[in-house]
């Protein structure tokens, strides 16, 4: 499986902090934000993978993580994303990258308490499809919102204004290689952006998407307010815990 990083977009709700630099490269406690779902997707025993970055500072991905050495990763690659088309614009960025092969995908300010190794192990047994994570939160206005019955997810819908369940679909998704050609079938929505919503859906009709709950915190740092949090609950619990050990030790190789 491969691992597709998404840390475009211009962060203008982290104005004017994000006038200099991504907002991916921002600081979360110790690290840089970016750090934290590469070193989701590493613990989940990812070794290949693709950041694609966009706006001005695109270059500042390459100086921070170079080849990847920090994560002991075999490799990484870099795309760019042109403008702001969405969260599945960018994902078909990673299409060459891919080769045909299942991928992860996380969202580069989603952070999270623990690790998705479960999960990961879960997919790799299904034939193909798709998977996603819930997590129940006090807000499901602000992401995917899947209408849940009998623990069977119905249909999952985009910021909605009127939630029909209380659980927001996280940015860490599973897919099979048909997810570049559902994108390919993925209209602009009134944001003028391709959904990622539309293609869980696309994937929910065809009756292949499963689903698991996340474990522990999850939180994005998209926003003051979600960055703040994401700083404290890292600083207070730690982030990206695995089984028999707490938090990964820092990666920086100037750290002290």
């Amino acid at each position: 499986m491969k691992g597709v990083v998404l840390a475009g977009g211009k962060g203008s709700r982290l104005y004017p902090l994000t006038r200099v630099t991504n907002k991916h490269l921002l600081p979360v406690f110790e690290r840089p934000m970016i750090y934290y779902p590469i070193q989701t997707l590493v613990d989940a025993g990812i070794r290949d993978v693709i950041v694609v970055t966009g706006g001005q500072n695109s270059g500042d991905f390459l100086r921070l993580l170079s080849n990847g050495r920090d994560f002991d990763l075999h490799r990484i690659h870099y795309t760019y994303q042109e403008g702001e088309g969405g969260i599945a614009d960018a994902l078909r960025l990673a299409e060459p990258f891919v080769e045909g092969e299942k991928i992860c995908v996380i969202l580069g300010d989603n952070i999270i308490e623990n690790n998705i190794v479960a999960s990961a192990e879960a997919f790799e047994k299904q034939s193909g499809g798709a998977h996603i994570l819930l997590k129940e939160v006090p807000d499901p206005q602000r992401f995917g919102c899947p209408e849940i019955t009998d623990g069977r997810i119905l249909r999952i819908e985009e910021k909605p204004k009127n939630p029909k369940s209380n659980f927001a679909v996280t940015g860490i998704y599973f897919y099979d290689a048909t997810v570049f050609e559902k994108i390919g079938r993925t209209k602009p929505s009134s944001r003028n952006e391709l959904e990622i919503t539309d293609v869980n859906n696309m994937y929910l009709e065809e009756g292949t998407l499963t689903h698991s709950m996340l474990e522990g915190w999850w939180t994005d740092a998209g926003t003051f307010e979600s960055l703040l949090k994401a700083t404290n609950l890292v600083a207070e619990t730690g982030a990206n815990k695995i089984p028999g050990r707490g938090a990964p030790p820092r990666n920086s190789k100037g750290s002290e």
